[in-house]
């Protein structure tokens, strides 16, 4: 049996490096986010769809995300036509990587999904994990950010499920206070999931 496992973790919570960390034991990753880059650059699925939306958004065969933004900072029925064309993809996809995997016979997959808890994505899981910092942490990685402001942060922070909900709602937790720690207890997490 394939085992699914769901990773979830808000803004400059380490969720990349932790990740990372699983996809070096040899774990295969979905992550939703990188799905969804794939689908707007040149070639993808949505550019197509998204340009018949938004022609302004269409940027040298790619969509420019930039634009996105300024149509749903101007219309407030943007975001929800731009989701009816992208989560069915971005779907399509996550339902492939795990018919792929689970006819394989793979052990354990992580879907990297930001919005785990938001968009019912933890129904498809086995289990579920948060990756967590303490929150003076999580602002100081997040304003090293190039571009970042202290108002952009907080109107992230306030579309996001906060850390002690998404802490209580995940099966497993793992505080990414130090990269050798976080890839400690990733290594510890594989190891329960699969011997188990």
């Amino acid at each position: 049996m394939t085992i699914i496992l769901g990773m979830t973790g808000s803004i400059g919570m380490g969720k990349s490096t932790t990740a990372g960390f699983f996809r070096e034991a040899g774990v295969p990753v979905w992550d939703a986010d990188a799905e969804v880059h794939r689908l707007y650059a040149t070639g993808g699925a949505a550019v197509a769809p998204l340009a018949r939306l938004c022609p302004n958004a269409l940027k040298d065969g790619a969509i420019d995300r930039a634009a996105l933004k300024e149509w749903i900072a101007a219309d407030p029925q943007a975001l929800k036509q731009i989701e009816s064309v992208v989560h069915p993809l971005v779907a399509a996809s996550r339902m492939q990587f795990i018919a792929a995997h689970t006819e394989a016979g793979t052990p354990l997959i992580l879907l990297d999904i930001p919005l785990l808890f938001e968009s019912g994505g933890d129904q498809l899981c086995h289990a579920t994990l948060t990756v967590s910092a303490p929150p003076e942490e999580q602002r100081a990685r997040v304003m090293a950010r190039p571009g970042m402001t202290e108002e952009h942060f907080q109107t992230i922070l306030a579309k996001q499920m906060p850390d002690a909900e998404k802490r209580a709602r995940a099966t497993h937790v793992i505080e990414t206070l130090t990269p050798e720690q976080t890839r400690k207890q990733v290594l510890e997490l594989i190891t329960k999931l699969t011997k188990g």
